[in-house]
């Protein structure tokens, strides 16, 4: 996916996001700050928060004493120390992922490629974990990184296990952007959900990224309280569509294998 197109989409869907409350309020301006290729200035978060600009100057001083945000010298605003402590702790305390961990490597050393682990939330998913394949492609996912599920194989993947009433719940409240000539469109995509959930297998085929291909399969718990997905991804150059066809079994038996591992892992404390 070009870098532009992303940017302008996930912008685009924060200014959408009118929260109300102090709290969600200032949800909202981490958001747009966090997600900005560059330190942002006063006014370049004005024009995206619609909020009061006496209201955004407090809530922005707040968050910069609390270390959640850091202003430059030149008045520009990016994520502060704090918060990029508090990511990484959440990330390295995770259960799941380092249940997942093993299983992830083994994946990417059975395939040379990107190994990613994600998790729904909503109509996106989250990048929980991701293991550079040996020959690394600069692509735009990142861990803590959210992207759509109707264009990405472990958002696809991850759709298929939920049953038919959350899955037109989520559509109907979903915007489509079309981040390539081959994002798929709503009704298209109930097409292939019906397809994946035959296979076990989801495919993104340069929908997210132009020039980026992935295979994927879902992860989940028993009650559905937990949905995800894992992915092997990498250039299309490489992962033609018959690698992709290769590979589609060793990413489903470690899915399984981490389903397993969660049961076990996850399970009940006595």
């Amino acid at each position: 996916m070009p870098a532009g197109d992303g940017d302008t989409a996930d912008k685009a869907e924060i200014a959408d996001r009118r929260e109300t409350g102090t709290l969600g309020k200032l949800m909202l301006l981490l958001d747009i700050v966090t997600n900005a290729d560059a330190p942002m200035r006063f006014t370049d978060i004005l024009a995206v928060a619609g909020q009061p600009r006496g209201t955004l100057h407090r809530q922005l001083s707040h968050l910069s004493e609390e270390g959640l945000l850091e202003v430059d010298p030149d008045g520009r605003y990016a994520p502060g120390l704090r918060l990029l402590a508090l990511a990484s702790r959440s990330w390295a305390r995770n259960e799941f992922r380092l249940i997942a961990e093993p299983h992830l490597r083994s994946l990417q050393e059975l395939t040379g490629e990107t190994v990613h682990l994600g998790v729904l939330r909503g109509s996106s998913v989250i990048y929980l974990d991701k293991v550079e394949g040996r020959q690394p492609v600069r692509m735009y996912s990142q861990i803590g990184n959210a992207s759509p599920v109707y264009c990405t194989g472990v958002g696809k993947a991850a759709l298929s296990v939920l049953p038919d009433e959350r899955v037109h719940a989520l559509l109907a409240d979903m915007s489509f952007h079309q981040f390539t000539p081959s994002t798929r469109t709503s009704r298209t995509l109930l097409a292939e959900l019906a397809e994946i959930r035959l296979s076990g297998n989801a495919f993104d085929r340069e929908e997210h990224e132009v020039g980026i291909r992935c295979v994927a399969a879902p992860i989940h718990s028993d009650d559905l309280s937990f949905v995800g997905g894992i992915s092997v991804t990498g250039p299309a150059y490489r992962l033609t569509f018959e690698r992709l066809n290769d590979w589609a079994e060793p990413v489903r038996q470690a899915a399984k294998s981490i389903m397993s591992s969660m049961r076990i892992g996850l399970g009940p404390r006595r």
